[in-house]
């Protein structure tokens, strides 16, 4: 049911009116930087069960508060050990602006160290009027965060090198005519995605004197408070490299 919600909250702008309205070419612009770091982590505000909606008191400083909380996340990471390249939060129901917006703000200005200081202002902010069924007021996040390299990608890699070292069901792709050398390149492109993830969240706020990431083979080695209320401007143009993105 979460999925279909995260869904529901991403399309929600270009269905229903809102006051600040979205779209999914505006969030793919604002949310990859670069096209190689194009990987979401979904989120669902609030997250309780249907029986104990009623009983629940949700307003904006509270799903600005889960959406930044691990938890309500739909992947198996945690964002403090990484940093928030972009950001975006979809409000459905009868909200503020101005609150959602102080909200935004106050989380980003708060944790500034979990976003990366060469994107200024990369949070966007949409606001739908249509609540779903049965909600007063909703919240959908999706963020792009580096700690995706340590987590889903590191766990694949491990499991995919730890398997391929056993020659574990290789059989079954060589038999339908795929090369083994394929297997070290697509383990290759992997270790090159997740260096480039550590790169740009390492990245100083000038990324003048930052060299392109290069492809590089890495070796088969295996590698190895959050936001409780925070906000960047709900902007809904991001700087990238000293260019504005509309």
């Amino acid at each position: 049911m979460c999925v279909c919600d995260v869904i529901e909250g991403v399309t929600t702008c270009f269905r229903f009116p809102g006051q600040l309205n979205s779209d999914l070419r505006k969030l793919a612009v604002n949310m990859v930087p670069f096209p190689r770091l194009h990987f979401f982590v979904p989120g669902f505000a609030p997250l309780t069960a249907m029986s104990t909606r009623p009983y629940r008191t949700v307003n904006v400083p509270s799903l600005v508060q889960q959406m930044f909380d691990a938890k309500n996340l739909m992947a198996a990471l945690d964002p403090r050990h990484g940093r928030y390249l972009a950001a975006a939060a979809i409000f459905r129901g009868r909200v503020s602006t101005k609150e959602v917006e102080e909200q935004m703000a106050n989380v980003q200005q708060r944790n500034s160290t979990y976003f990366v200081p060469w994107i200024p202002n990369n949070l966007q902010t949409a606001m739908c009027d249509i609540p779903p069924r049965g909600m007063r007021m909703c919240a959908t996040f999706i963020g792009n965060n580096t700690a995706i390299a340590a987590g889903p990608l590191q766990r694949v890699r491990t499991q995919f090198i730890d398997m391929f070292r056993r020659r574990a069901f290789v059989h079954w792709y060589t038999g339908e005519g795929m090369d083994e050398e394929e297997f070290g390149q697509a383990e290759s492109t992997l270790n090159d995605l997740h260096d480039e993830y550590q790169q740009y969240q390492e990245a100083p706020s000038s990324m003048e004197n930052i060299p392109p990431s290069q492809n590089r083979r890495s070796s088969n080695s295996s590698a190895t408070q959050m936001i409780p209320s925070a906000r960047p401007r709900p902007q809904t143009d991001v700087t990238v490299q000293g260019r504005k993105i509309h």
